[in-house]
């Protein structure tokens, strides 16, 4: 596990380098992997709620000290695709926290272009995106979380239960209230990631 950490880490992006891609693949009006309308539409549609949540997100004030007073060295790999839309949710939120800590390396691999990567960390056996991997530096990954906050997990489970599927009316309902929860249950997922690994240590 270790030899394939290092080796998916010497081929990640940051989190700039990641949104230069981001940006030219909408240029080009192309996506990652399969060349599908759908995925090019949604790859254009979260490039600009990516910027918009750049320059708007923000750390809840409670959580802020959390992330500054993380003791230790790690890198936090997201695996993602700019097509998923949790993951444009999620990922500005991330990278503000990165900047808060001299501690945390925020990087990104693409999903598709790392199936074994992928395939060690599915969710209940799919390869749902995206998935935070917090690793030391000795290369172990001592925290995962993903791909949805504790909170929107629930909600797409109990609609998952009431209407048997995943259709276009969750999604609208998840993208309404990923803009009403403003990342906060993100930032208190991996707050509270963050402080179960100092009491670890």
């Amino acid at each position: 596990m270790k030899k394939l950490i290092e080796h998916s880490l010497s081929k990640a992006m940051d989190y700039t380098h990641y949104n230069l891609f981001f940006k030219q693949l909408v240029a080009e009006k192309r996506t990652t992997g399969a060349q599908t309308l759908e995925k090019i539409n949604y790859t254009k549609l979260n490039f600009s709620r990516t910027k918009r949540l750049d320059k708007t997100a923000e750390i809840v004030r409670e959580y802020i000290d959390v992330f500054k007073n993380i003791p230790d060295r790690q890198t936090w790999l997201v695996i993602s695709e700019p097509w998923c839309g949790d993951a444009a949710q999620m990922l500005p939120f991330l990278n503000k926290i990165a900047q808060l800590s001299e501690n945390i390396d925020l990087k990104i691999v693409l999903r598709d272009e790392n199936p074994e990567l992928m395939d060690n960390f599915l969710t209940n056996g799919s390869r749902s995106i995206p998935v935070l991997l917090i690793i030391d530096e000795n290369f172990n990954v001592t925290q995962t979380w993903g791909p949805r906050s504790k909170t929107a997990t629930k909600l797409v489970k109990d609609y998952k239960v009431k209407h048997g599927k995943i259709d276009a009316t969750l999604k609208e309902m998840l993208q309404i209230w990923y803009n009403n929860d403003k990342g906060t249950s993100v930032v208190k997922d991996l707050s509270e990631i963050v402080n179960s690994t100092k009491a670890i240590c």
